[in-house]
């Protein structure tokens, strides 16, 4: 007997796979049929391609596995995504917000952007891979329109400024954030604790509504996914 695969009760185009062993995994449907991104299984059910979605390797894959209420990312949505790298959860936010839906991809490192094009843009049209820093939002202000979500996971210091600066100029008011806050990229000699605490409150002085702020161990240490609502 195969795999089998029914669709998450909460949240719209992501999945539920019940592999041969009995053990369940989280999927999403393969946009560029027969292509695999980061060596993820690729599973058949019903005629429709899905892949496996591997939590040790995307934030967003962890966050919903540890009981995330809120999902913002949606069928037909614009995302603006900041340090997209080499795609591994873009791939499957692309896949998410299908045909009708768009993703810009923002990526500082110039390797890394390479990787992304040539393995993932390459094949999904809903896709815009742009090399550029995230610090500096107005500089591809001509490349991006307004977006539903915002989903950051950049490895630099003022991390939730960051954010809140590409929100201004390209978030819908009230757009959803999500935030991939890593501690060790903000102080290694502070506490985890008090990192997340100064992120959550510069969201909220740049008129944010925190709606979640969930841990994300075991999958990845030190992190926790912050999401927030615009209410500027």
């Amino acid at each position: 007997m195969g795999a089998n695969v029914s669709p998450h009760p909460k949240f719209k185009e992501i999945y539920l796979v019940t592999l041969e062993d009995g053990s369940q995994r989280l999927a999403t449907k393969n946009f560029a049929q027969g292509k695999s991104v980061y060596g993820e299984r690729l599973v058949k059910f019903k005629g429709v391609e899905y892949r496996l979605w591997d939590p040790f390797r995307s934030k967003l894959a962890a966050v919903i596995l540890k009981g995330l209420e809120i999902v913002p990312i949606q069928p037909n949505h614009k995302v603006l995504y900041l340090g997209a790298a080499t795609g591994t959860t873009a791939s499957h936010v692309s896949d998410v917000i299908g045909e009708k839906g768009h993703l810009y991809c923002i990526e500082f490192a110039s390797r890394a952007i390479r990787e992304l094009i040539n393995n993932v843009c390459m094949f999904r049209h809903n896709m815009s891979p742009i090399l550029a820093d995230a610090r500096f939002p107005e500089r591809y202000s001509a490349l991006v329109g307004k977006v539903d979500e915002i989903y950051c996971d950049i490895a630099q210091p003022e991390q939730a400024k960051i954010l809140a600066d590409n929100a201004d100029l390209f978030l819908k008011p009230e757009g959803w954030i999500m935030l991939a806050i890593k501690a060790r990229s903000i102080d290694v000699t502070r506490e985890p604790s008090e990192i997340y605490k100064q992120e959550v409150n510069t969201l909220r002085e740049r008129g944010f509504e925190i709606h979640g702020v969930v841990h994300l161990e075991p999958f990845d240490k030190d992190h926790v996914m912050i999401v927030a609502l615009y209410a500027n």
